[in-house]
């Protein structure tokens, strides 16, 4: 392709969400419903992390972390996929488009990260329980926490700016409901193999590395659990265990089926769009219920919350 006489596209258009003739009201209404759920149950775990000392423990310092990438994640593109709908304008600046694709991923890759601490944490708890307070200090949570941010932040900054410099010049229409690196590869002119391989490798390293760690550690932490002579704690603890693996199994599936190919190019994006649900609106609304729905710490944490805010309720 010639791209001499190129005029560059300072424009696209978002083709929004998979179309059902008829429900597009209910399916607007739904991803505003499951937004709302999103900052409402990441948010009420970040705050009851930061106003009860019993819960700062490193598990929910993670649990925090994890819940703050949740809400980020979900901001970067339900707002304006709402916006678009209301308006019936779905034009997204190139510019505006980049810093929505920088921060997605960003987000997105500092997840893995993230959960792979958050095994972590459970596997030194679970299974070398006198070691846990020092080997879990404050300080190391801390830096862990920072290296997973800064992790992510490296892992996608260069097919960033790589993907910010390409011309596009055969078309400003990009098939996904947010600027995501496939269809905007898509429409670009000019070589792309180098941000693909760069993007597939990123891939590999940090989400299969990621899911071979959680997987290892909760290898552990499972003949650690049937080895407790007590089976009521062998059942709360497989209960727990259970739901965490099942909200794994979501984001990691999902994210193989949309991300983990040599060439998504040259990719269908009518089934990615599907599967991209998966991961961008039903996981981060799920993660804050998963992960405390059995845990008595935070049930208790609740209450108290509901005490201070409604001081009638003193026997909750």
């Amino acid at each position: 392709m010639n791209l001499t006489n190129c005029i560059r596209t300072t424009e696209f258009i978002l083709a929004g969400l998979p179309h059902v003739w008829g429900m597009e009201r209910v399916t607007y209404a739904s991803v505003f419903l499951l937004y709302i759920l999103c900052l409402m149950g990441n948010g009420i775990i970040i705050m009851m992390v930061v106003m009860d000392h019993h819960l700062q423990k490193p598990m929910y310092f993670f649990l925090s972390n994890l819940s703050f990438k949740d809400i980020g994640h979900t901001t970067t593109f339900i707002p304006k996929l709402l916006l678009n709908y209301l308006s019936a304008n779905n034009s997204i600046c190139l510019y505006c488009c980049v810093i929505q694709l920088c921060f997605y991923f960003l987000f997105g890759v500092t997840e893995f990260f993230i959960i792979s601490l958050i095994s972590l944490d459970r596997y030194i708890a679970i299974c070398h329980p006198l070691r846990h307070s020092t080997i879990m200090t404050s300080g190391i949570c801390l830096k862990l926490a920072i290296g997973a941010w800064c992790g992510g932040f490296f892992s996608i900054i260069c097919q960033v700016v790589m993907i910010a410099n390409l011309p596009y010049c055969t078309s400003n229409i990009i098939n996904h409901f947010y600027c995501d690196v496939g269809p905007m590869l898509k429409i670009a002119g000019g070589d792309t193999h180098l941000i693909e391989a760069l993007g597939f490798l990123v891939a590999v390293v940090v989400v299969v590395s990621s899911l071979v760690f959680t997987f290892i550690s909760y290898l552990f932490i499972i003949c650690t659990i049937l080895q407790m002579p007590s089976t009521s704690k062998q059942q709360r603890a497989f209960s727990t265990c259970a739901s965490h693996l099942v909200v794994v199994s979501l984001l990691y599936g999902s994210v193989f089926f949309v991300y983990l190919r040599p060439t998504i190019k040259n990719s269908s994006f009518s089934m990615t769009k599907s599967v991209s649900i998966l991961y961008t609106f039903i996981t981060p609304v799920l993660n804050p219920f998963i992960y405390t729905i059995r845990n008595n710490e935070v049930k208790d944490s609740v209450r108290k919350m509901i005490r201070r805010k409604v001081p009638g309720l003193q026997n909750l």
